[in-house]
């Protein structure tokens, strides 16, 4: 048993490692002055996040990423959660040609939909297809797996017909069954999906860069500039980047927490 623990213990701490040293090592590299001739820094300053946060190009990408993302997970979780609770409730014959429809954004590469899109979609004019609009379209289609995997998992785990019907029965319609009963019970689902739409979104760059470039400069642009002739700036970015990606996870994660609690605390009322 103490073997096994063992085991378990230097597992999880080598997983720790592999991903938390180049992390450590970026922010490391973002404060120091010089790092080609010794194993450590010779030095640390913080003018490089001066140098980055000072300009106005920094507040502005980081909100435009911010909005993009978020834009991208409600509509994600708007669309998604209905469309796979009516699949797996009343078509279940449809459920292969779904996920096999939720399946194709693994293989269609960025460049290939976002050159799609602008041919499709060109004889409307630049107004609409150079939109943070269409941006937020085009991240819904590279997030469909990451939010409908989640949600259909959770609908999986939980007894979706007999609610339903318990609902129905009830008097209640169908937004109300869905936004009252439905949504509660697959949260966790919807939290995991919505976790890895938004850190998928908020990292995005080549359909950022192809639809809107400079009409809607996004974080992950403002890094790459950065990254052609100052890798320390640029370290200090990605940072920035990581960081908020985890506020955000946090912050989802907590509202998930809220209304898991709110439900099971109205449960035990009842």
């Amino acid at each position: 048993m103490r073997t096994r623990s063992a085991w378990r213990g230097a597992i999880i701490a080598i997983f720790l490692i592999y991903m938390l040293v180049p992390l450590l090592a970026t922010l490391l590299f973002s404060f120091a002055t010089r790092w080609d001739r010794t194993i450590l820094p010779e030095g640390l300053s913080i003018q490089w996040w001066k140098a980055v946060m000072a300009k106005r190009a920094f507040g502005m990408t980081l909100r435009n990423s911010l909005a993009l993302s978020l834009a991208t997970m409600l509509a994600s979780i708007i669309l998604v959660a209905p469309t796979a609770y009516w699949t797996h409730l009343r078509l279940p014959k449809a459920r292969p040609y779904v996920e096999l429809f939720t399946i194709l954004p693994f293989g269609i590469p960025g460049v290939v939909l976002a050159l799609a899109l602008i041919r499709c979609y060109a004889r409307f004019g630049a107004a609409v297809v150079y939109s943070p609009a269409m941006l937020v379209a085009a991240c819904m289609v590279i997030s469909l797996p990451f939010m409908y995997r989640p949600v259909l998992n959770a609908l999986n785990a939980a007894d979706v017909k007999v609610l339903t019907e318990a609902a129905q029965s009830l008097g209640a319609g169908w937004f109300r069954t869905m936004t009252r009963v439905i949504v509660p019970n697959i949260m966790s689902g919807i939290a995991s999906g919505a976790l890895l739409v938004f850190s998928t979104v908020f990292v995005e760059f080549t359909l950022a860069n192809l639809l809107v470039g400079a009409r809607f400069k996004t974080f992950p642009m403002y890094l790459v500039e950065f990254t052609r002739f100052d890798g320390r700036q640029a370290s200090a970015l990605a940072v920035i980047s990581f960081v908020f990606a985890w506020l955000a996870s946090i912050g989802v994660l907590l509202a998930a927490g809220r209304s898991e609690g709110a439900r099971e605390g109205a449960a035990g009322a009842k």
